[in-house]
């Protein structure tokens, strides 16, 4: 019998410089790689994309694969707020509240047409797109969106939440966004 030999692939690793028994890297390098695999994400599930996320956190798809594994839902314990459904107008106090609560840093993804456009419900009650309240990172299209597009986005996220300057969030273009929207 011959004996099979399985290759495991490694990530790369970030730039720095490195000898015989050490390895040195910047600061924000080694920061956005351990937030980049400790996302915890706040659900935000209204109707069917909801359905779609829970698919993506089964066994088949597995979210936990991306370090999502943990679902908050405390949004003092969470850094990424995922929106998926239809939000009604009476919905946004609540939902930037939930975003308000959510320490620094956080992100959002928003999921789907309705919570990124208002979808097919053109109407008085619906809100017509999540950004008129609150910033988001990252849009996932679709009606519902598959588990695979969930994933991808999370993935941009991750990319995001990697490369982002520690003191993003100190600059002033950031606190003029934030000052668009209202928020202090």
């Amino acid at each position: 019998m011959e004996a099979t030999t399985t290759k495991v692939k490694m990530v790369e690793r970030p730039d720095g410089l490195e000898g015989t028994g050490f390895f040195a890297t910047s600061l924000e390098k080694v920061v956005g790689m351990a937030r980049k695999n400790s996302i915890w994400p706040l659900p935000f599930a209204t109707s069917c994309c909801g359905i779609e996320f829970m698919a993506t956190m089964g066994a088949h798809y597995d979210l936990a694969r991306f370090g999502s594994e943990r679902l908050s839902f405390s949004p003092r314990q969470a850094d990424l707020l995922m929106v998926m459904g239809t939000i009604a107008k009476k919905m946004g106090p609540v939902l930037r509240q939930v975003y308000e609560q959510m320490a620094e840093p956080r992100w959002v993804l928003s999921v789907g047409a309705c919570a990124s456009s208002g979808g097919i419900f053109d109407t008085y009650s619906v809100l017509q797109g999540i950004d008129r309240i609150i910033p988001v990172d990252v849009y996932v299209p679709g009606c519902p969106p598959r588990p695979e597009q969930i994933i991808d986005g999370v993935m941009k996220i991750q990319y995001l939440v990697e490369n982002e300057s520690l003191r993003r969030r100190d600059s002033a273009e950031y606190k003029a966004m934030l000052n668009q929207y209202g928020i202090e």
